[in-house]
């Protein structure tokens, strides 16, 4: 019975390896070179960029921690998807770019929708208190506030 179940596993166990050793060879995930860095928002003050740097960089940045397993696919993969993604909704990197769900940033923040859970769970600087979350939600708005301000100095005549 033992020998059977070994011998029944083994080519299953076989397949999956050289599946995994596979998908290794598709190229998606694994270009990490971080754009330039454009300019970042006038923060309200440095404890604001201190939480968003903790807690939103590594998504909405280009300033973006590439670590070990972000080479591996098919982890790979999730990560440039969830990197592409945040910089494509915001990114604090590229100020003054039009950034499509800025005025979004606090209540997600204060909803627990951000930083996403698979994150903090594997990011423990990103797990944010109460407190906070509070703070970084505050500093948002007022960060955006000051940003729109900027532009529309930048537009007048």
């Amino acid at each position: 019975m033992a020998v059977s179940f070994r011998k029944s596993w083994f080519p299953i166990a076989l397949a999956l390896f050289g599946t995994f050793l596979a998908i290794q060879l598709v190229p998606y995930g694994r270009d990490h070179a971080n754009p330039p860095v454009i300019g970042e928002p006038s923060w309200d003050a440095p404890g604001t960029r201190a939480l968003v740097k903790n807690a939103c960089f590594d998504c909405h940045s280009n300033e973006t921690e590439w670590p070990a397993y972000a080479s591996i696919a098919p982890a790979s993969w999730l990560v440039q998807r969830d990197v592409n993604e945040g910089r494509a909704a915001l990114n604090f990197s590229e100020w003054p770019r039009p950034q499509k769900d800025a005025h979004e940033a606090s209540e997600v923040v204060l909803e627990q929708e951000m930083p996403p859970r698979a994150y903090q769970l594997i990011h423990g600087h990103a797990r944010l208190s109460s407190e906070e979350r509070a703070r970084l939600a505050e500093g948002l708005v007022k960060s955006l506030r000051i940003a729109q301000r900027e532009a529309r100095q930048r537009q007048a005549p």
